[in-house]
């Protein structure tokens, strides 16, 4: 099924050089000043889904769908939303049933559709990289889908369009990838192993082996006894598990690891009781209440673990995972249908803040996707304990607005100095830069107005700029 709009025919597109920028031309000018010393420093992208084995083999990547649509979940989202089915965009079946296979005829129906992405920030992206990355002049079409898929194919069979030679050519300085315990981590081995300076590291996402509901949780705990060779059957034994598997992480470069809990909620029960909640959730059997709660001291015991090995501990929490059950039956997991939903964090972080809270060799970064704890709950605990600093806008609002709404509720309380800069957290290789400038961009524009209203002196909005734009996530992800 396609849309039931007809867009606009194919027309020249070039990227405007002072977009993002505020329209009153004091302020743009002071913006684009600002912009004009972050612009081109290096990137660092310190929590994101890119694959490891892309940098570990350096192939050519595929074809303009099988880049740009079949793995992205923000395309397949927004066509899906009106009606075009996921199969005919190449996403596969679980069950192994028939999707379109034809990466030109999946670009010819994204073409064809690409005017849906008018006013999302997919829109920037992709215009982004289909511009600076592969020099095209239009926005796609049905008119032009042909003439630009052989573009793009033509480049992708270029050594300089090479994963690595892309890597080079975005200035990216730092990339962590995020892998399960359970991986063995042979492409960041081999990445290590091959000679090439780019630095690709891993981050340790534990999920699988701390949510009681993810799916195989007891399996995939007998698999972690295997690797480590600790008796998982027992909690002190299972600590120890996560513990090597930490370390492990670490010698392949990680320095932070990542929770995508459906809460913030944290616990701090005494050992007795924690090992028997431990005996009550390991066959895989747990009751809701207990498997809350078993991520709830889970987080406790990773902050306990983080200030012993000095990782970084990141907590996304706060995503309704695959609302939509058919698309979850049909396709599996990470397909464009979690959903937001409001998060406490003042009440569920307490545990955790009263044992580690004011511990200044740990640093905790929170995230949300409720906005309306930014002013309310996350800043003002920022602002209060050391071990704490905020993470840039997430997911869905990892967007203008949503940036422009993330340092307009959080600066006041909490400054710039407790948060991180921004880091792109995506499956998109080739919106990496592009993410990155959009950050830089609506920074700049927020500090120009702070010095246009004479809130900041230019000097300090430079300062301040370069911080966001890089020092601060080096710093914060010890990068």
């Amino acid at each position: 099924m396609t849309a039931r709009f007809t867009p606009a025919e194919a027309k020249p597109f070039a990227l405007h050089p002072d977009r993002l920028f505020p329209a009153d031309p004091v302020t743009r000018a002071i913006a684009r000043r600002l912009y004009s010393a972050v612009a081109d420093l290096p990137i660092v992208s310190p929590h994101g889904h890119t694959d490891a084995a892309w940098f570990a083999e350096d192939r050519p990547f595929p074809d303009p769908a099988r880049l740009f649509i079949v793995p992205d979940h923000y395309v397949h989202r927004m066509l899906y939303s009106q009606g075009i089915a996921p199969e005919t965009v190449g996403v596969p079946r679980l069950d192994g049933g028939p999707v379109e296979q034809d990466p030109r005829a999946i670009w010819r129906l994204f073409a064809s559709n690409f005017f849906l992405f008018r006013g999302t920030p997919s829109w920037l992206w992709l215009n982004h990289a289909f511009t600076t990355v592969f020099g095209v002049e239009e926005q796609p079409s049905a008119d032009n889908a042909d003439r630009l898929y052989d573009i793009i194919a033509e480049a992708l069979a270029r050594p300089e369009f090479r994963p690595r030679a892309l890597f080079e050519r975005f200035n990216i300085e730092a990339l962590a990838t995020t892998e399960s315990p359970l991986d063995d981590l042979r492409h960041h081995r081999a990445i290590r192993d091959s000679g090439w300076k780019g630095r690709v590291v891993t981050a340790f996402r534990p999920d699988p082996v701390v949510d009681p509901d993810f799916p195989n949780f007891s399996a995939n705990l007998a698999e972690l006894g295997r690797i480590t060779g600790c008796d998982v059957a027992s909690w002190r034994g299972y600590l120890a598990a996560l513990a090597d598997r930490r370390a492990y992480f670490k010698t392949m470069g990680a320095t932070s690891t990542d929770h995508g809990h459906p809460s913030a909620r944290t616990a701090d029960l005494p050992a007795s009781e924690a090992e028997a909640l431990f005996d009550r959730v390991k066959g895989g059997q747990a009751a809701p209440a207990d498997a809350e709660l078993f991520r709830a001291q889970m987080l406790t015991e990773m902050a306990r673990l983080s200030l012993a090995d000095g990782l970084v501990m990141q907590i996304h929490p706060g995503s309704r995972r695959d609302h939509n059950p058919w698309i979850f039956k049909t396709f599996g997991k990470d397909k464009g249908c979690d959903i937001p939903g409001p998060t406490d964090y003042v009440s569920a972080l307490k545990p955790l803040l009263d044992r580690f809270g004011n511990a200044r060799d740990l640093t905790i970064i929170l995230f949300t996707l409720d906005e309306t704890a930014y002013s309310r709950e996350l800043a003002p605990l920022a602002g209060c304990y050391p071990a704490l600093k905020l993470g840039p806008a997430w997911w869905f609002f990892d967007s203008p607005e949503g940036m422009k709404r993330y340092r307009e509720a959080v600066t006041e309380t909490a400054g710039f100095y407790n948060t991180v800069g921004f880091n792109d957290d995506t499956r998109a290789f080739l919106s990496i830069p592009a993410r990155h400038d959009v950050a830089r961009r609506c920074d700049c524009a927020f500090l120009a107005r702070l010095v246009a209203e004479h809130r900041l002196e230019e000097d300090e909005a430079f300062e301040v700029a370069q911080d966001l734009a890089y020092r601060l996530v080096k710093a914060a992800y010890k990068l």
